[in-house]
């Protein structure tokens, strides 16, 4: 197909308006092979190559999909099972701006995400990108950075479904807690190797049920709060009561924002699950733009109302025997008189589980194929079927996924612990790299003669709201750093010393945090300099960046096919 052919298929494409890719001062396949970063270059214009599938994935996500995909990433066992121990352990003020800190920053870095992934869904998304806009060691270390945070955050999902089945079963049951999570892993196993599709399907409904779930709990906060239920009015008198509003001071709210990163971690898989959509254009811009809402209602409400009802002294906020009885929510559901509440709440939260680790076995896979796609790991692992799914991507991360059987054994719930303190740090290491990539990726895109007005997707609030994100975002890593190191015991503080069970506790928390913290960005700078010094890579010029191999161009619309949609359609499409 000609240039000219590709023009009359896609008049607005190169025409600088909001909906065109817009056009690069200089021929694309010349600055493909000038490019000296590693990554594959391929002789073929730029409209021509970009509606290839490359990849053998399939585009058969919609946009309910895609939002609903994005939704679930959000809500799962880290709102469910963490947020007591927020607030127990900063009081309410302290866990709602902590949550309200967090999500500022989550909302521009989905922003920076829609912006490049409308451009380039390419398989890994902003992972692939760090090798396209600044050095192809950045892209190394933060694929197998993202791949390590998925791969560890299966095993704390499943270990946490064996927490709790433990509330049907009873302290005394023989039942083996193990078999639960084997067949959880058998079922993810069949849900992935039957493709994104019934991916998507699954995790649509899956969602639908996490949404009904936050939506009668706000409901029932609001009537238990108001005295409407339970018998008693308590507005905001929790909020004034010892400890509160601000319980244990700034040094409790920066110990709580890891945890508080735990719960929103998944929210960008919007960005992953573009490259297996229809329309990158028209669903990821979507997805996105949904962060700022959810957050909003799912997040914020619900710990304005646990705070409010349930004070930040209560012992069960802390969960400390892993009951789903005394999970935050339940004691709720439970004030307000619901006496099926606990056994319901238990329900939609080991639902959350299976379908969060579903999302997170699907994102490993796509991490896989990716490192393999890139030459990082075996050829083999890219491979896909019939059905564009990665086979051996998907054994290897049902092997990563066993380790949940091991981990039982140590103790579920304490592993459970020590995983949530790495997996939030390499959330926070995930996050900077994205603001710091989307800020390289504007770099070049005006060296090469673009304006943003030329971008399918403009991220809104840049610069100064990514200013804000990365800011925090920095912060949030140099507290984490300076809480790991200067939270050490001191054994002699103990009446038993350093035999006394409290003191065994509390350095085994401050293991944790110094393991967590530390963790990530040793290992993700070990690989960048590792990479860099082997493979000797240079850092991308900006005006030779690769900002066109894997664009998509919509396909022209048949005026045949088009149909009016009712009003109803329309506003409950809207609502959904």
């Amino acid at each position: 197909m000609s240039k000219e052919e590709i023009h009359d298929a896609y008049p607005s494409y190169g025409e600088g308006d909001n909906n065109s890719q817009g056009s690069s001062s200089q021929d694309p396949s010349s600055r493909m092979n000038s490019t000296d970063h590693g990554m594959e270059k391929v002789n073929m214009p730029v409209e021509q190559m970009s509606n290839l599938d490359e990849s053998g994935l399939k585009r058969d996500l919609h946009l309910r999909h895609m939002v609903m995909i994005a939704i679930s990433g959000t809500i799962g066992t880290g709102l469910f099972l963490t947020s007591g121990k927020t607030v127990a352990t900063a009081g309410p003020l302290g866990a709602l701006l902590a949550y309200v800190v967090i999500g500022t920053w989550l909302v521009f870095v989905c922003q920076a995400i829609g912006e490049i992934a409308t451009l380039l869904p390419l398989p890994g998304a902003f992972t692939a990108w760090g090798g396209r806009v600044f050095d192809e060691a950045f892209s190394f270390q933060m694929t197998w950075m993202y791949f390590i945070n998925w791969a560890l955050t299966i095993p704390a999902e499943l270990s946490a479904s064996s927490l709790i089945v433990s509330f049907w079963l009873g302290p005394d049951s023989s039942f083996p807690t193990w078999v639960v999570p084997v067949i959880i892993i058998v079922a993810l196993v069949l849900i992935n190797l039957l493709g994104v599709k019934v991916y998507g399907e699954i995790e649509y409904w899956f969602s639908i049920l996490k949404v009904v779930t936050i939506v009668v709990f706000i409901i029932c906060g609001i009537l238990v709060d108001s005295g409407a239920v339970g018998g008693h009015t308590y507005g905001v008198e929790n909020w004034h009561i010892a400890g509160a509003p601000f319980k244990g001071g700034f040094r409790a709210f920066l110990s709580v924002l890891v945890s508080v990163g735990f719960a929103y971690g998944g929210t960008e898989l919007s960005g992953v699950t573009a490259a297996e959509s229809r329309n990158p254009h028209k669903h990821v811009p979507k997805a996105v733009n949904t962060v700022l809402v959810r957050i909003a209602f799912f997040y914020i409400l619900s710990i304005f109302f646990l705070a409010c009802i349930v004070p930040n002294d209560d012992p069960r906020l802390l969960n400390a025997d892993g009951t789903v009885v005394n999970a935050p929510f339940t004691i709720v559901f439970l004030q307000a008189g619901m006496k099926g509440g606990a056994s319901y709440m238990n329900a939609v939260i080991f639902t959350s589980v299976v379908s969060a680790a579903n999302s997170d076995f699907y994102v490993a896979t796509r991490m896989l194929m990716s490192l393999s796609r890139n030459g990082w790991a075996p050829a083999i692992v890219g491979k896909t079927n019939s059905r564009g799914v990665p086979v051996v991507a998907v054994m290897i991360t049902t092997a990563f996924s066993c380790i949940a059987l091991v981990m039982i054994y140590a103790g579920a719930s304490t592993v459970f612990d020590w995983l949530v303190s790495i997996i939030g740090s390499l959330i926070f290491l995930i996050w900077v790299c994205i603001l710091f990539l989307h800020f390289r990726f504007r770099m070049c895109w005006k060296a090469q003669g673009h304006t943003p007005d030329q971008l399918p997707y403009q991220s809104w609030g840049y610069p100064y709201g990514h200013y804000l994100a990365t800011v925090i975002g920095v912060c949030c890593v140099v507290a984490s750093f300076y809480l790991s190191i200067d939270s050490k015991p001191n054994a002699a503080a103990f009446p038993l010393g350093a035999e006394d069970p409290a003191y065994k506790t509390a350095r085994n928390h401050w293991a944790q945090g110094l393991l967590g913290a530390w963790f990530p960005w040793l290992l993700a700078t070990t690989l960048f300099v590792s990479y860099k010094m082997i493979k000797g890579t240079k850092i991308v010029d900006p005006a030779q960046a690769d900002l066109d191999t894997g664009r998509w161009v919509p396909p022209p619309v048949d005026p045949n096919r088009q149909h009016k949609v009712s009003a109803w359609k329309k506003l409950l499409s809207k609502f959904m």
